[in-house]
């Protein structure tokens, strides 16, 4: 199912470039309560972890935070990240992530689990590692693309055989750009069967829709 234009996405294939799919096309975290709902979506945080620290301030760092590694991931996908983009990508991850607890649930099955309460920097920490793993790793970086959808600039992991996917999703801008083709094709087939010759349609139609009535071919006497 094609996902709404403005729901949280999972679905680039990293950490990082899930937080930094919250800036398209558009704000996706405009609340603590959005980010909130990324923190568990992306797996950040097990579920039923308490989130009430979450808050406006929380908020604004991982703005910053993502607008950061948009800038960072864009321009080493163009080409080469600024020096000072880097070194604060590096200050961040510098800070350790949350460490996980291996704990018993209700049933008796080992789930993870939070040692210390959620903490901002060590989530961010945890984020931005993601980020340098990623960057630095040859494999994993030959893989990042540019989203080819008209209005889209998502980056995310090709990891389609043949390295082949054109789209950050088949089902959102594949989908958007094969109804633009269609309807391209479709624009150009009724310019070829309505195109005029001499002031008249070549299907029998003048430039301004009246009928025009077809003349009498002339042939040249054979003599016999």
């Amino acid at each position: 199912m094609a996902a709404a234009s403005y729901d949280l996405r999972f679905d680039t294939g990293r950490l990082c470039l899930d937080l930094v799919a919250t800036a398209e096309p558009a704000e996706r975290l405009e609340s603590p309560r959005r980010l909130r709902s990324w923190l568990l979506g992306a797996q950040v945080v097990p579920p039923g972890t308490p989130l009430d620290a979450v808050d406006a301030g929380w908020l604004g760092r991982f703005q910053a935070a993502r607008d950061l590694l948009h800038r960072v991931v864009h321009a080493e996908v163009a080409g080469r990240a600024a020096g000072p983009d880097l070194e604060r990508v590096n200050a961040l991850a510098a800070t350790a992530p949350p460490a996980p607890r291996a704990v018993r649930d209700t049933d008796g099955l080992l789930v993870r689990s939070l040692a210390d309460v959620p903490d901002c920097g060590a989530f961010l920490g945890q984020i931005a590692r993601d980020a340098v793993e990623m960057l630095t790793d040859a494999g994993v970086r030959g893989q990042l693309r540019q989203c080819e959808g008209e209005t889209c600039s998502l980056v995310y992991l090709d990891t389609s055989r043949g390295r082949r996917r054109r789209w950050c999703s088949s089902e959102v801008c594949g989908n958007r750009e094969r109804v633009a083709r269609h309807r391209r094709r479709a624009s150009d087939g009724q310019s070829v069967n309505g195109q005029s010759v001499n002031g008249q349609s070549v299907d029998g139609q003048s430039v301004d829709g009246r009928a025009v009535k077809a003349q009498p071919s002339t042939h040249l006497s054979s003599g016999r």
